[in-house]
């Protein structure tokens, strides 16, 4: 299932349902994340295949209010961002590449606890310009074991 992540937390005493976090985005689309740490320890965050620009940091909960004091003139390219204890940092990218890409806590304990979700990005178009076909000779598991590969990509 895809999209189980919202954009705000669901209300207290929603049921738990456990499942591979993947959220869909569309190639080429613009977007904002921001991540929490109530944590008394710092974070670090890394998203497989892209680098992202840190626009902002503060201490805290996230509030809207906060865009008003992201950098959006002239912040640095990072593939990993650093979430302080008991704070929140803004990161923006584009999803210039299609695939199926991991965004992680690079603690490995908390990796392993599944502080992790993926992030699928597709192109509409279809085109070899943006993804390549899948190889016939992949190796696939678990579900897609003896399905059928998807459409060839065409060149647009």
């Amino acid at each position: 299932e895809y999209n189980l992540v919202t954009d705000t937390p669901p209300k207290e005493g929603t049921p738990i349902k456990v499942a591979p976090s993947v959220i869909t985005a569309e190639h080429r689309t613009y977007i904002e994340i921001v991540f929490e740490n109530p944590e008394k320890s710092i974070d670090t965050f890394h998203l497989n295949g892209y680098a992202f620009f840190a626009a902002g940091m503060g201490p805290g909960l996230w509030t809207v209010e906060s865009r008003k004091t992201y950098n959006l003139l002239d912040t640095v390219s990072r593939h990993t961002i650093q979430v302080y204890p008991r704070s929140w940092t803004a990161v923006m990218l584009t999803f210039d590449n299609a695939g199926m890409w991991n965004l992680r806590s690079n603690l490995w304990e908390r990796y392993y606890l599944g502080e992790q979700l993926y992030v699928s990005c597709t192109s509409p178009a279809r085109s070899l310009r943006d993804e390549y076909n899948m190889p016939d000779n992949a190796l696939r598991c678990g579900k897609v074991v003896g399905m059928p590969l998807p459409p060839p990509y065409t060149i647009a």
